[in-house]
């Protein structure tokens, strides 16, 4: 039987994605090098070591950059501490925040505002989780903000305000998850605010809902994303709930092509943060080792575009 390589859709960069790297490649072009980013502008290693090629230095804190330079927020947000920071340190800040990490900042802010207590469902650690954490400086001190990771967190949470509640979300999660966690804080908690809008963001749930299709389809799916992309892991982790046996690679050099010899249907996605480019390097390798042939499964609808801030127009 001859081997197939499907093609999930959509996969790989989304809009926030594809803003943040136009930021950083348009201040590039405007100030020249060196431009400073505070973390990864997003979580893969192929994307930060190509501009990092350009002339970006990637710098855990603000202290790290000299004083009037141009640094550059990370895609996944950041606290109001560190904006604060950047202009006592004088320096000339761009913010690639996607713009849907920005809208729960903004709730975060709403709730705190209107003195209600806040669970955050994301992971600890997480840059994204940071800087929501970060924007919870209420004005209203009756306001707290709690952290929860999972089912168990959710069932022996306790807060100060039972009925004075509202839960936001970090945009990358397991939808799935994600949903099994909100049903038991509504079990809880039944006065609980929900957010306006999804906080998962869209490209989290159609990339997700693309990988659930391709389970269905294949006897292999490899997901291509670097191990530090949280929705990268997340889609590994749905084809294997879905009973596919999945693997998460940076790129074509960490195929494993015996293990892959025992499958005829290999399914192929990308995290949101994971370059095209490298999708057609993996897939054309495929191809060539086991004389392939390749195909997409459904088709990308996705036609989101975030503008760039002002100045970088």
């Amino acid at each position: 039987m001859t081997t197939k390589i499907l093609l999930a859709n959509p996969r790989g960069f989304c809009a926030g994605v594809d803003r943040a790297i136009d930021i950083v490649n348009q201040a590039l072009k405007k100030f020249g090098p060196p431009i400073y980013v505070r973390h990864e502008v997003v979580h893969n290693k192929t994307v930060v070591e190509e501009l990092r090629s350009k002339g970006v230095i990637f710098v855990d804190e603000l202290s790290e950059v000299p004083e009037s330079s141009h640094v550059i927020f990370s895609a996944h947000g950041v606290s109001e501490k560190v904006e604060k920071e950047a202009k006592s340190f004088n320096l000339l800040s761009f913010d690639a925040t996607c713009p849907l990490v920005t809208k729960v900042h903004s709730e975060v802010q709403r709730h705190g505002r209107a003195g209600r207590d806040i669970i955050l469902i994301g992971h600890e650690g997480h840059p994204e989780v940071e800087g929501t954490l970060g924007r919870h400086h209420p004005s209203n001190p009756a306001s707290n903000i709690y952290l929860v990771q999972d089912e168990k967190e959710a069932m022996s949470l306790v807060v100060s305000q039972p009925k004075h509640l509202a839960y936001v979300t970090q945009t990358t999660l397991s939808l799935d998850d994600t949903l099994s966690i909100v049903k038991i804080l509504y079990k809880q908690f039944p006065e609980i605010l929900k957010p306006k809008s999804d906080d998962i963001c869209y490209a989290t749930q159609n990339r997700q809902d693309a990988v659930k299709q391709l389970a269905l389809e294949s006897d292999f799916i490899i997901v291509i994303g670097s191990s530090n992309s949280s929705n990268s892991n997340r889609l590994k982790e749905l084809a294997e709930k879905c009973g596919t046996e999945s693997v998460l690679i940076d790129n074509k050099g960490e195929l494993d092509f015996n293990m892959l010899s025992n499958y005829k249907r290999i399914g192929v996605t990308a995290g949101a943060s994971a370059p095209e480019s490298i999708v057609q390097l993996v897939v054309e390798a495929l191809c060539a080792e086991f004389n392939a042939a390749s195909s997409e499964l459904g088709e990308n609808k996705e036609n989101i575009y975030f503008r760039l801030p002002p100045e970088l127009r």
